[in-house]
């Protein structure tokens, strides 16, 4: 605040005889992740706020700049009023449905995600398209099925902004519409007639993702959801959207729900669907109760979920962050013996690989095969090579038989 409103440069002396001297750490941090955003410039032994920051702050803490810079409030009534509660159902309906498509595990309650959030997923390579699937989920989609809300809402935009390009958006324009969002009041609703036509198009997009709620594509007015406010905050969500959204008790973690024991057998203490379709893709479900599911860990599920591009690490993460209380008074958490097989099962598979290819023997001399083996390495191609018995194996065979037949009319 004595930079913001200081029109000369702050010495360093005088700030750091602010800071306490065991705090000196701490001061040195925040400076620095001061510095990479260029928010602070030093010069000479003296801070000084960038410009045009410091304009704008300075705007932003006196209720200066243009009406509308934080959103437009509606000045009439609306006769279709949704409250809080709604638009927390709404958010984590519209967010799961995109979980549940994520993992497979589309059902009546969770619609399928629109041909927008599709393409966003497939550009983003949280999924792939598989011609004996379909659309699965892949290694870098199950890391997003382990991350907070906050951090998958925040993985998705993006990702949206990486594809502004492809959608004709200005990406300013866009991130300046996200820190908008962040902004607003939940339960309050917005007019539209103060956001930029990128803006407005990105409201549509908004809506899939649970982030922004309209009654209907041609109202002007939005609401936005916990989704949109929390986008700024500093307070995490919960792991699962439904208790954090529908419940709206930010700042805690979920009890974990799973118990795994050294036979392999595994109960997961929940109803949700989503939980369920997660624990589907490592381990063979037995049997469900209103509260409890049974499960078992076996070699055929783990291959299963490796083939889909899932680690062992990363399974072993999932069950270690979603352990039951009771497990958690252990050290390790999870039982070793079923960890290390987990390991196991990955390590068979990774133990022998096909790669398709040519095999070249029988040169006509050791000059020509070292010539050979050279040119293959250089462009790129050399898979493998047996010096003692002149055999080379390459992934493309035009250019070496080019070169092979090059050599030889050379040679007459």
């Amino acid at each position: 605040m004595a930079m913001l409103f200081n029109p000369d440069p702050v010495p360093v002396s005088s700030l750091e005889a602010c800071v306490r001297p065991d705090q000196n750490r701490l001061k040195e941090e925040a400076f620095a992740k001061l510095r990479q955003l260029y928010i602070v410039i030093e010069r000479q032994g003296s801070f000084a706020l960038d410009a045009t920051f410091k304009v704008e702050l300075r705007k932003a803490l006196t209720g200066g700049g243009s009406p509308g810079s934080f959103g437009l409030p509606c000045d009439t009534e609306d006769k279709n009023r949704v409250d809080v509660s709604f638009l927390d159902r709404y958010a984590a309906e519209q967010w799961e449905s995109i979980l549940h498509f994520m993992v497979g595990n589309e059902t009546q309650s969770s619609r399928r995600p629109s041909e927008g959030v599709v393409r966003l997923l497939l550009h983003g390579k949280l999924m792939e398209q598989n011609r004996a699937s379909g659309t699965v989920i892949t290694q870098l989609g199950f890391s997003f099925l382990l991350q907070e809300v906050n951090s998958q809402v925040w993985t998705l935009l993006l990702l949206y902004l990486d594809m502004a390009e492809q959608l004709r958006m200005d990406p300013v324009d866009i991130l300046h519409f996200l820190f908008l969002l962040g902004s607003l009041e939940l339960g309050q609703d917005y007019d539209m007639k103060s956001l930029t036509p990128t803006q407005k198009g990105m409201l549509e997009d908004l809506r899939d993702y649970g982030i922004v709620y309209q009654r209907k594509s041609s109202s002007r007015r939005f609401y936005p959801t916990r989704l949109a406010t929390g986008l700024t905050s500093e307070i995490r969500s919960l792991r699962s959207p439904a208790a954090t959204l529908a419940n709206a008790i930010p700042g805690n973690d979920e009890n974990g729900f799973l118990i795994i024991e050294t036979n392999y057998r595994m109960y997961a203490y929940t109803n949700s669907p989503l939980q369920i379709a997660v624990l589907n893709l490592f381990a063979r479900l037995i049997s469900r109760f209103p509260n409890l599911v049974t499960a078992r860990i076996t070699r055929e599920s783990i291959r299963q979920a490796i083939s889909k591009g899932i680690t062992a690490e990363q399974i072993i993460d999932y069950m270690t962050a979603n352990a039951h209380p009771q497990l958690r008074k252990n050290t390790p958490v999870l039982p070793p013996t079923v960890v290390d097989q987990i390991r196991l099962w990955q390590i068979e598979g990774e133990r022998m690989k096909a790669t398709s290819g040519y095999l070249f023997k029988e040169f006509a001399s050791n000059m020509e095969f070292n010539a050979v083996c050279k040119y293959a390495d250089d462009i790129g191609v050399l898979v493998w090579v047996d010096k003692n018995k002149g055999m080379l194996f390459v992934s493309k065979h035009e250019q070496i038989a080019d070169y092979i037949r090059k050599r030889a009319q050379s040679n007459r």
